[in-house]
Order: structure tokens, then C-alpha cells, then sequence
């Protein structure tokens, strides 16, 4: 049987400003909004009719904690923290709980750096070595005598090398300074920053690329990179609570932070590492308050009233720059109808991440996980679409099974080639697993030849053979 962990669920619930002094205050229009997207929970498909239930998924991923807000007509309408802080401590996730997720700070830092080139401090298509003072790109023969410029960083379209990735460094080591980090050089533990092929030509994600922004921010600024961001975009911005930092969490500060987990549901010693490589996994905060940056983006796209990004930077910052889908700072997705939505996910060691918002009517979700496995949150952009009938978003598949006798499926166990990739069948206790792509998925049968996944949503058919073989 799959072992399922029993979650007593602490929950704290926040709706328009309101404190969660208790859930009696809510609206009864959105408290039943609550309730449906906590029990429509899916992926692109349905089995049997029946979508899942928040707690039941967390138990299924073995997540400890969740917390959501959820963004209608420019505003947030509800945001809720479900499951622990910290299990040992049993301290709940509340709508204030700060989370590290990692790649979401890229958005940020593309904000804080747009800022500059606003006020005609950067020119964001000149070459990058005009404005770094503590360190300088060395071209080689793979740019082609192109120069990389800040839009290039931005949009991950410099042809830079290190996609991610960075392991931290423990407390009590030698820290290496961002030059160190960007040459690869002792006591750094990445790669150096180099270029793998001509600037402009293609995306290639890399978040080495972004540590070169935020050289670019101190170099320009003579500020240290956590400051500039949190007197020049966090605040402005409303988010008082959060910050970029290089530092483990205080001994103060762990009362207000998730603890990371990992996929097996242990604690990680990653929330107490170091990390200099600030704006591309730096940023701690929660889904309330950055909810509020892509608030803003959303106001700001659409000429509304804002407080640090202008309409120009929008565009900057939601429309796809060379590539189809990269913007600086964030990733486009056009759903049916022509709905587009900014995005960016995230994951640092022992979080995930992920903000969804459309490019216009001023809806969104932001959803943070203190665990490695972050399928839940899919599950739970589903069901808030489905909820708040998002455009452009098709329904879940409803998909019916059936039950397949032993003396057929015991045929089945082995090793596939499929779409050119290879897969194999598992048996175990709780039946037939499929194994592709490193993920694991349960294989539910809709004929005694055909499967289906939650997480691979084809039906795929088991093929025989004239010698009567799999």
C-alpha cells in the first residue's frame, strides 16, 4: 500500500486584508471557493470522475507544508497556509510564512535592474563589460564577436553557460565573492560563467547569466545587492517581509520560515546553507506578498495605477524577448484563444514554487511547497483555473478505468521503448507503476491493453508481437 502520512492540519486563512483571526469573518461566496479549490485538485486528466482533495495530495506527496493566494480582478481575494512550518516543532504554515524558492527571484531581480536602466543609469542593449567595474565577461571565439547585453541576461538569450543549480556552501566555509563564483574559481563549487555560443541567437537558461545581473546592480549601485533590492523594489512594492539575503535564516528569523523537506519527507540542511549567487535563488518570501509583484505587473501592463513598475517595464517584463516564451524576468504561455499568462516556477533544495498570472483581467495564483516535490502545485493551478473559469484553460480530461485481471497485467513488468525513449513497468504491492523520464506514475487501465498516467496524460497500448511478446 502507498504509505500515506497523517497530516493534522493547522490552517490560517487569509481574505481581502482581513486577519485570520478565524474563518467566520469570510464571505460565504468565498469560503465556497475555497472549498471547491481544495477539493478539484488535478492534472490534465480526472480518473474515474474524481478530482482530489488538498490534504490527500499533500499526504500522497509526502508535503509538509502549502501555502496559496489566489489573485482575482487585480486583487488578492483569499490566501490560506495548510500543514507545518516545521513538523518537529508542529508550527504551523501560516499566509505569513516565508519560503526560499528559488528561480522565482529572478522576476524580481529583472525589476530591480529595469529599475536602473529607467532612471538612464543602464542602457539594457549596450554591452554588459560597459558598466561592470569589480569584473569584466571574457569574450572568447564562441560569441562571434557579439556582446552580451543586460536584455540578454534577463531573458536568458546571452548564450551563457550554468544553468543552475547551486549547491550553497556550509556556514563555517571560505565564501567565494560573485567575480570568484562568475570564473569557477576556488572557493567556488559551479562551473565559471562562459559563453557556449553567440548572444541573441536562442534562449538558453542560465542562472549564471542572472549572477552577472547582480553583479551589474553593486557595481552601478555601490550598494550591496540585498539593500538596493529591499529599498528599491521589495518595499516599494508592499513586501515588507521579505528579502534577498546571502545568510541562513537568523536564529530570530526561524520562527517565520518554512523549513525545507525533501521528496522522502526529511528535513534538509539546505535552509542553513550560504548562498552569494543572490538574484537567481535568494529571494525569501511568501505567495501573499509576492502576489503583490505580479499584482503590480498586471496593473502595470494594462495602464493602471502602480507604485514601482511603469507600463514600459511591463512590457520588458511580459512580452517574449527574441525567444517565444522568455520575457526579462519571466516566461509567456498562450493557451487557447490567444489567453496569455507571465509564469515562473522555482525550486531551491527542499522548496518549489510558482506564480501563474494572466496578462490581462488581473488574475493569478501564487503557490509555495516546503518540499522537493512540487506536483501538487500543477494539481492546485488546475483546480483555482477551473474554479474561477480562467480563459483559455481546457477542463480536465475525465477519464474512466477499469480493473484488469493479474493473469494479464503479470504479463506486463519489463522494459519498453517508447517514443524513442526506454520505460519499464514496475509490479509492486499497490499494482503496475510506469517509470519514464525519472518520475515515477501509477498506471491506471481504461481496456486490458491501454493505460493511462496522471502524470503522462497519453493513453499508451502494450504492442504484441507475431511470436505473441510484449
Amino acid at each position: 500500500m502507498i504509505k500515506y502520512y497523517i497530516l493534522i492540519i493547522a490552517t490560517c486563512t487569509l481574505v481581502l486584508g482581513q486577519t485570520a483571526a478565524g474563518q467566520s469573518s469570510i464571505p460565504t461566496t468565498i469560503k465556497q471557493q475555497i472549498e471547491q479549490v481544495e477539493n478539484n485538485l488535478a492534472g490534465r486528466i480526472i480518473i474515474n470522475g474524481k478530482p482530489y482533495n488538498i490534504l490527500d495530495r499533500m499526504a500522497f506527496y509526502k508535503v509538509k507544508g502549502l501555502s496559496i493566494a489566489v489573485v482575482e480582478n487585480y486583487k488578492i481575494v483569499w490566501a490560506k497556509g495548510y500543514g507545518w512550518a516545521d513538523e518537529n516543532e508542529k508550527r504551523p504554515i501560516t499566509t505569513t510564512t516565508l519560503f526560499k524558492p528559488g528561480s522565482i527571484s529572478k522576476s524580481l531581480n529583472a525589476v530591480g535592474v529595469l529599475k536602473l536602466a529607467d532612471t538612464k543609469k543602464l542602457d539594457i542593449y549596450s554591452d554588459i563589460n560597459n558598466y561592470l567595474k569589480s569584473w569584466k565577461f571574457p569574450y572568447d571565439s564562441l560569441s562571434k564577436g557579439k556582446k552580451i547585453t543586460t536584455a540578454n541576461l534577463l531573458s536568458h538569450t546571452g548564450g551563457l553557460s550554468v544553468y543552475g543549480g547551486f549547491p550553497g556552501y556550509e556556514r563555517k566555509s571560505k565564501i567565494p565573492t560573485l567575480p570568484q563564483v562568475l570564473d569557477g574559481a576556488p572557493p567556488a563549487n559551479t562551473p565559471p560563467v562562459r559563453s557556449l555560443f553567440e548572444p541573441g541567437l536562442q534562449f538558453q537558461y542560465s542562472g549564471g547569466g542572472t549572477i552577472i545581473s547582480q553583479l551589474l546592480i553593486t557595481d552601478i549601485t555601490h550598494q550591496l545587492y540585498e539593500k538596493y533590492m529591499s529599498s528599491s523594489v521589495l518595499k516599494p512594492l508592499g513586501m515588507l517581509n521579505s528579502f534577498y539575503s546571502t545568510n541562513p535564516p537568523t536564529t530570530e528569523l526561524l520562527s517565520k520560515i518554512a523549513k525545507g523537506y525533501t521528496i522522502d519527507g526529511e528535513e534538509t540542511q539546505a535552509t542553513y546553507r550560504v548562498y552569494p549567487e543572490q538574484a537567481p535563488l535568494g529571494l525569501w518570501t511568501n505567495p501573499t506578498e509576492l502576489g503583490k509583484f505580479m499584482i503590480e505587473a498586471q496593473k502595470a501592463f494594462n495602464g493602471k495605477a502602480t507604485k514601482v513598475i511603469n507600463p514600459k517595464m511591463a512590457q520588458l517584463l511580459l512580452t517574449p524577448y527574441i525567444d517565444n516564451s522568455a520575457t526579462m524576468g519571466a516566461f509567456i504561455g498562450e493557451r487557447n484563444g490567444g489567453e496569455k499568462y507571465f509564469f515562473h516556477d522555482a525550486g531551491n533544495e527542499g522548496y518549489r514554487g510558482l506564480y501563474y498570472g494572466s496578462v490581462k483581467g488581473g488574475n493569478g495564483i501564487v503557490a509555495f511547497v516546503n518540499s522537493d516535490d512540487g506536483n501538487i502545485l500543477i494539481e492546485l493551478l488546475t483546480s483555482v483555473a477551473t474554479v474561477y473559469n480562467w480563459k483559455g484553460f481546457d477542463k480536465p480530461l475525465s477519464v474512466n478505468t477499469i480493473n484488469v485481471p493479474e493473469s494479464i497485467t503479470n504479463k506486463y513488468p519489463g522494459v519498453y521503448l517508447y517514443e524513442g525513449k526506454l520505460a519499464e513497468v514496475i509490479k509492486d504491492r499497490d499494482g503496475l507503476t510506469y517509470w519514464a523520464d525519472n518520475q515515477i506514475s501509477k498506471m491506471y487501465f481504461t481496456s486490458e491493453k491501454e493505460f493511462i498516467n496522471i502524470e503522462f496524460p497519453t493513453v499508451k497500448s502494450f504492442i504484441v508481437d507475431t511470436k505473441g511478446e510484449m
